[in-house]
């Protein structure tokens, strides 16, 4: 599933051909991907203005003229693919209608925006904007870590009295917003921290490093373009390069990259998902 990266990267090559440009047609090919879709979604998408392209968590954020607020998330497999780009980008010429282009946006200015699921597990909503923020999927969720919000203080305040693995605990959306198991292993080995630490024994030292040491991760890792596995791919239609700069993320049986460390990195489960880490150099 696409983490915060891949979903920031999808919305930066949008918000150009986007923002302050009025849908002039929007089409809904299906009834339903994750969940159902609106009622009148097309109509109520269609002659609203894109005020603005906000990105929060692992979701897109459409602002509307209308007062409603669209929101969109790629589930495992969804693309926000540009054609006809007049800022001449992207490819002239849209593409031929493909099985899983789910909802279309024809903009007025040339371009067109197609969701593409195959998996089916993207989802898309309409907000009142006002309420937005209190919406049952996004009320909860935790400080953006490339915020202000997110910081030394903060983290750990939140995680003084856990008991939970380390990484369960960023994995935590409400503590933190946006942080998958890509990234979050990543953050882990280049912190020195064994993901199956529990939070309780960590000393502040250990744990004031981690707040620019994901934000590090993080930036590293939009500036690649995210990281493509199996479906991700840019709003250009590129893929993204950070996997090949993964330290652990899949290299089980590799060696450690860490100078001097003679390790081989290994690869556990925890709550049904794989971390990967380096037994040697993350204690």
């Amino acid at each position: 599933m696409p983490e915060l990266p891949e979903v920031e990267t999808v919305r930066r090559g949008l918000a150009p051909v986007m923002e302050a440009v009025q849908i002039a047609k929007a089409h809904v090919n299906r009834p339903d991907l994750r969940w159902p879709f609106p009622e009148n979604m097309a109509d109520r998408l269609t002659g609203a203005t894109v005020q603005q392209l906000r990105r929060r968590s692992k979701y897109i954020l459409a602002e509307l003229s209308t007062g409603e607020t669209l929101l969109i998330h790629l589930g495992m497999s969804g693309r926000m693919l540009i054609s006809g780009d007049p800022l001449g980008r992207f490819q002239h010429d849209h593409p031929a209608p493909q099985k899983h282009d789910h909802v279309v946006f024809e903009m007025a200015n040339g371009a067109r925006i197609t969701f593409n699921d195959p998996r089916r597990f993207g989802a898309m909503d309409l907000l009142d904007t006002a309420t937005a923020p209190q919406h049952p999927l996004l009320a909860s969720i935790g400080p953006e870590p490339l915020s202000n919000d997110f910081n030394e203080s903060y983290l750990i305040a939140r995680l003084q009295g856990r008991r939970t693995p380390i990484k369960s605990a960023l994995l935590d959306q409400k503590i933190v917003a946006g942080l998958g198991n890509i990234y979050v292993c990543e953050a882990l080995f280049r912190a020195k921290i064994s993901p199956i630490r529990h939070v309780n024994t960590l000393k502040e030292t250990e744990v004031r490093p981690l707040v620019s040491i994901i934000r590090q991760v993080l930036s590293d890792a939009i500036e690649a373009g995210g990281s493509s596995l199996r479906d991700f791919r840019q709003a250009n239609g590129e893929l993204g390069y950070f996997q090949h700069r993964f330290d652990v993320y899949g290299r089980e049986g590799d060696p450690c990259r860490t100078p001097g460390c003679a390790g081989v990195i290994g690869r556990i489960t925890q709550s049904g998902r794989s971390s990967f880490y380096c037994p040697q150099c993350q204690r």
